[in-house]
């Protein structure tokens, strides 16, 4: 009784194993169908978005560096 219950649940976990690399392939393509490329104007807002990202990063940068080089001038030239 145990070794024809162990070989069904070996069974269920080849299957599992085989199933998994199918379903995501599945679930893929389906997700690459619903896909639609966008149109200009919603391109052009995602590229506002990123360019505004762009900006407020390098702003962010630019006054951690002035922030920096005082402090590091004050710390070296201490010693």
């Amino acid at each position: 009784m145990s070794s024809s219950s162990t070989n069904d649940s070996i069974k269920e976990q080849i299957q599992e194993f085989v199933d998994a690399p199918k379903n995501f392939f599945k679930d893929g393509m389906q997700f690459v169908n619903r896909c639609t490329k966008p149109d200009q104007r919603e391109f052009l807002r995602i590229c506002q978005a990123v360019g505004m990202g762009f900006a407020a990063l390098g702003a962010l940068g630019f006054i951690v560096k002035l922030i920096h080089i005082p402090i590091n001038n004050i710390l070296v030239g201490a010693a």
